[in-house]
């Protein structure tokens, strides 16, 4: 028999609203549809009234798992607009600061997905390593979700001896754990049956429907804005772009364990090789020229583009915001069809989606 089975939008298994919409034929999905639109904040519009410093506390709040990326990315289209040439010492803190961010989203997303799975042992392993790397970031920022680690110019705080040596103590302890977490979900046969062949997105369906991020790279597509196009000296460090041609849940799950590795290689030698020199060109709200510019930064979840125009004025005359999820929430129906509603679940987290920043 035929049903509609609705998914949100408010749903006890969902933190931010979307609504699916699954057409089914007993339990299995023979189409589905994605609406989305239940979380608007209004965020471009209020950046047109405040200046650059608040516009940057604010976009950090677009979203609380990447908030350095939306503040990182606002930062850079500025300073490109008024040509400022930031400090290397404060580019290295930012990429710390960046990868430290995609380390947790990562984890955060591993251990929903283990979660929904229904394996909570390894869930909760999962998030206690999260811990760690939570704790890193407030001892380098004061804070555990809006760091506020970036000013126009640079960066707002140093990281001092004791602080590296701490982080880097903490990228060896989660290594050698992230070596269990690997061995177990490569063997795990509960994971293997909940995820093999589990929402395939093939390469020619994320080059058509243009996904992104480790959505995009679990599918075989090699794009990452910090190989194609570097910025903030991540052309000073050496790291592999990884790919997985599998495109289904598992190839997402095993993509973010793999990157885990590249980002704790990244942080390390930013660390190890920490410039000496100043941080930031200072603190004071800046002057900015008219004009306009697009930035683009591979945040957790992919690319992150911001537009930012200017009119020589202290406020800024647009702030156009463009996020992963809006790129990758089209996958959604092509991985939903032919899968059952039990899974249906499963495969939309698998994009690691972020409705907040989407809606904004």
């Amino acid at each position: 028999m035929s049903y509609i089975v609705p998914i949100g939008p408010y749903h006890p298994a969902l933190e931010e609203p979307v609504h699916a919409r699954l057409y089914t034929e007993g339990e299995r999905i023979d189409h589905a549809e994605v609406f989305i639109g239940y979380n608007h904040r209004g965020i471009e519009k209020l950046a047109q009234q405040k200046n650059f410093i608040q516009t940057l506390v604010m976009v950090e709040r677009v979203c609380g798992i990447c908030s350095h990326s939306h503040a990182l990315a606002y930062a850079m289209a500025l300073e490109s607009i008024a040509g400022m040439e930031v400090p290397k010492r404060g580019q290295y803190i930012r990429v710390i600061i960046a990868e430290l961010e995609r380390l947790h989203s990562h984890y955060l997303w591993l251990g929903i997905a283990l979660h929904i799975i229904g394996h909570d042992s390894l869930f909760m392993h999962t998030w206690d390593d999260r811990e760690a790397i939570m704790d890193i970031l407030e001892e380098l920022t004061g804070n555990r979700v809006n760091y506020g680690m970036v000013t126009v110019g640079g960066s707002r705080r140093d990281i001092s001896d004791e602080q590296r040596k701490n982080t880097l103590a903490m990228l060896d302890t989660i290594e050698k754990s992230m070596d269990g977490i690997r061995d177990m979900i490569l063997g795990d046969k509960t994971i293997a049956l909940r995820t093999r062949g589990v929402g395939i997105l093939t390469k020619e369906d994320a080059l058509r429907i243009g996904a992104i991020g480790p959505h995009a790279r679990a599918s075989g597509v090699p794009v990452d804005v910090r190989k194609d196009a570097p910025y903030s000296s991540y052309e000073d460090f050496d790291f592999a772009l990884v790919t997985h041609d599998g495109g289904d849940v598992f190839s997402r799950v095993l993509i973010r364990v793999l990157e885990n590795y590249e980002s704790i290689k990244i942080i390390r030698q930013a660390l190890e090789a920490l410039p000496a020199g100043r941080i930031n060109l200072g603190t004071r709200i800046p002057r900015i020229p008219a004009g306009e510019y697009m930035v683009r930064h591979e945040a957790p979840r992919g690319q992150l583009c911001y537009k930012v125009v200017t009119d020589g004025g202290e406020f800024n005359r647009r702030v156009s915001i463009h996020v992963p999820t809006f790129r990758n929430a089209p996958t959604l129906p092509v991985m939903l069809r032919n899968n059952s509603v039990a899974d249906a679940g499963l495969i939309i987290a698998s994009i690691d989606p972020c409705f907040s920043c989407m809606d904004r």
